[in-house]
């Protein structure tokens, strides 16, 4: 358990970084994910007994909204940032869902996103409304995603193809050119391909490289973080359970 001085100072610093916002000289995004940690199975699971023993509303698609950061970002940005943009993320059925495997093997995904903007100005006034704004808000956002399950679509809307924008496009081929030219003016300076030796070490440091990667890549897999073979565990305690009053019935 963290003791309340790291708590104490973790909030002051989220705060002071919020306030620093108010000056900051360019337009900015702060972007919250107010569950607070990466869906699985089992982690809804878990929120679903937690929903049911707290009397809240058991949602079937998203976790539930951890609300404490979503309302000091209000209460110290309401000033200053003028609406709160509600994205909700879905993949079509026929897409396969994007993954830091799929991304670095340069295969692509579909997916469908739902933005709703909400004007600061008509949030509530208090910290406990501002949470139960949240709350309902994530309430509207499972049926959403709902309707998306069984029609494969947010609305009766067209989609909007965006396209791939071309200012990001300039920035990731300027970011590769630059990093290309680094690359190889390190390899002529240092001479590793001028012999065997040379040409053997830069092969195995690519390979040990590319073994690390794929690591981090099945270890960054939502199944394996911790919380989530928590939230398993409680879930097979539960069948456990039940498997045991069925036998003893």
């Amino acid at each position: 358990m963290k003791s309340p001085d790291y708590v104490a100072g973790y909030i002051y610093l989220y705060t002071a970084g919020l306030q620093q916002l108010r000056d900051f000289p360019q337009p900015f995004w702060l972007a919250l994910f107010v569950e607070g940690t990466r869906f699985t199975q089992a982690k809804l699971v878990a929120a679903q007994e937690y929903a049911t023993s707290q009397g809240l509303s058991r949602l079937r698609n998203i976790l539930i909204p951890r609300t404490k950061g979503f309302v000091s970002a209000v209460s110290h940005m309401r000033s200053f940032v003028p609406a709160i943009y509600d994205v909700t993320v879905a993949i079509p059925k026929s897409s396969p869902s994007p993954t830091m495997l799929r991304l670095f093997k340069g295969e692509s995904s579909v997916v469908h996103v739902h933005i709703k903007r909400h004007l600061m100005k008509e949030l509530p006034e208090t910290d406990e409304a501002i949470a139960q704004w949240c709350k309902d808000l994530f309430v509207e956002k499972d049926k959403l995603l709902d309707k998306h399950i069984a029609d494969d679509t947010f609305s009766d809307q067209p989609l909007q193809d965006i396209g791939r924008p071309i200012k990001s496009l300039l920035v990731v081929s300027s970011w590769a050119c630059i990093m290309a030219f680094g690359a190889l003016r390190f390899l002529r300076l240092s001479s590793l391909f001028s012999s065997w030796k040379g040409i053997a070490l830069s092969a195995i440091g690519l390979a040990v490289i590319t073994v690390l990667m794929q690591i981090m890549i099945r270890f960054s897999q939502s199944e394996r973080s911790t919380t989530a073979r928590a939230a398993a565990g409680k879930l097979k305690e539960g069948e456990s359970s039940v498997a045991r009053r069925e036998k003893q019935q």
